[in-house]
């Protein structure tokens, strides 16, 4: 169940990981082996079906702790996303208190949630129901992403809704939804991100970001930012590839 990731997340450990958009088992497997923390399966803009992503957790195994970005906040989605699997659920979109208490409320089963109770591989097939459904209310993430501008605006009560275990910052549609796309270096995308840290630190909640570049994300490790996620399989492929090209001359 990977519950060590959700307890490290609890306790402040630094976890790095990085984004997965390519539907490649052999992608996953090889990040898996080169020492993230763990990684995110993005589900919302990657092309992945529950059967794709299925096949990303079985690749990456027990090697680091598979998250995986659900489409949208709906509970069916929720709920195969966890029966794959994953350790834990990054949810977009999350811009109310209210919102945010109804998605904690997917992920757990019963008396604390709604989650429909199933068998799948995170069961072990069913091989390992019982103990399964009695460790998942305490051993999966649940990581809630203010992206939103409206999400700003209410992040005092999204941080203190019980059971969101991190608030993940995406600083590209936070800023496009501020009308400055792609401008996250911007002095209001930066006010905005910095009302995000505040209110998550007072409310003892982590704190996510992404970067595309390690960086890019320096300057957030000293700010309380705990759980960071660099770059992703795309871009660290091109990148490789231009600095090749570039060294032959090219």
């Amino acid at each position: 169940m990977h519950a060590e990731f959700r307890a490290r997340l609890l306790a402040g450990d630094r976890l790095i990981g990085t984004l997965i958009s390519l539907p490649s088992p052999e992608v996953a497997e090889l990040l898996a082996e080169v020492g993230f923390d763990w990684l995110f399966i993005d589900a919302e803009h990657g092309p992945f079906e529950s059967a794709g992503a299925l096949r990303l957790l079985q690749a990456i195994g027990a090697r680091c702790a598979p998250l995986v970005r659900v489409p949208a906040g709906e509970e069916v989605w929720i709920k195969k996303a966890l029966d794959i699997g994953a350790a834990g659920v990054i949810i977009p979109q999350v811009n109310s208190a209210e919102q945010a208490l109804r998605m904690v409320r997917h992920c757990k089963y019963p008396p604390w949630g709604t989650r429909g109770v199933g068998i799948a591989r995170a069961h072990r097939y069913g091989l390992g129901f019982s103990d399964y459904v009695a460790e998942a209310n305490d051993g999966l993430a649940v990581i809630v992403q203010a992206e939103h501008i409206e999400a700003v605006r209410d992040i005092a009560a999204i941080a203190r809704v019980p059971g969101v275990d991190a608030v993940l910052i995406g600083p590209y549609d936070l800023s496009a939804s501020m009308g400055k796309p792609g401008q996250i270096t911007d002095p209001e995308v930066r006010g905005a991100i910095d009302t995000v840290r505040r209110a998550c630190l007072a409310a003892g909640v982590r704190l996510g970001i992404f970067g595309l570049s390690a960086a890019a994300l320096r300057p957030y490790l000293e700010d309380g930012f705990t759980l960071i996620t660099v770059g992703m399989d795309t871009v660290f492929l091109s990148q490789a590839v231009r600095a090749a090209l570039t060294e032959l001359g090219r």
